[in-house]
């Protein structure tokens, strides 16, 4: 499959999601109602909804999307990487403004991909859910429904690690270690992101974060692909903070 796709084609994103509200004591009470049923799947006995709040963001119908943060492959020999980032605490606004980017992309290259690691089961759905809670069209290139697999450009560096083995979870910090490429988890990971998020107020940190994490994903596919890798100099990023 690798054979057939060319990296300026492809679009590497990363996701950072927190719960809807800051605490659970600011939820209306009907979502505090579901939040209960739903965390009961994985809460111990002497835990309360309240006490696993924090785990909300990792839930489309509980979480929302602060940013979205997409790299592209500029030119070749050496490569030239360019990151841009959409967030902020309208997420209304950041997902029009991602999806502007994606229906233009798609315009420029036919072939079109999307590529995230582990975004078959949290990145790609999730931007398609919360795109439909806040009354958006979903670009073409995510809408699954009714396509064909050859039809579906979607790519998972995770999923493509597995080769067959779906008992197989493959963190990207552990990925990367494996194959010798720099870690995006040497400030903060993802169970920070809420913290820093409502606590902190540092969407800067958040966006940073999420940025390296988009760059890391894509090393890892060149790499599965057997190119040459992104050299530092190499990289810009054209976000606004």
């Amino acid at each position: 499959m690798l054979d057939n796709i060319k990296v300026e084609d492809v679009m590497f994103l990363d996701i950072e999601t927190v719960p809807e509200s800051s605490s659970y004591e600011l939820l209306n009470p009907r979502i505090q109602n579901l939040w209960d049923k739903k965390s009961r799947q994985f809460r111990s006995g002497d835990q309360t909804a309240d006490d696993v709040y924090e785990r909300a963001g990792i839930y489309s119908e509980f979480g929302k999307i602060i940013c979205i943060s997409v790299g592209l492959v500029m030119e070749k020999n050496p490569y030239r990487f360019r990151l841009k980032s959409f967030f902020g605490k309208d997420e209304k606004s950041l997902l029009s403004e991602f999806s502007g980017m994606l229906l233009k992309f798609g315009r420029t290259n036919r072939e079109a991909v999307l590529c995230a690691h582990n975004g078959k089961e949290f990145d790609f759905p999730y931007i398609a859910r919360r795109m439909i809670i806040n009354g958006l069209i979903i670009p073409e290139i995510l809408d699954n429904a009714g396509k064909k697999p050859w039809e579906i450009k979607l790519l998972d560096t995770m999923d493509l690690w597995k080769f067959g083995d779906y008992k197989n979870y493959t963190s990207l910090d552990l990925l990367t270690s494996v194959l010798g490429i720099p870690t995006p988890k040497d400030d903060i990971d993802g169970s920070m992101v809420a913290g820093i998020f409502y606590n902190e107020d540092n969407i800067q940190r958040i966006v940073h974060y999420c940025e390296k994490d988009v760059l890391a994903i894509a090393r890892v596919l060149l790499r599965y692909m057997n190119l040459p890798g992104i050299d530092e100099d190499k990289i810009e990023s054209v976000t606004i903070l």
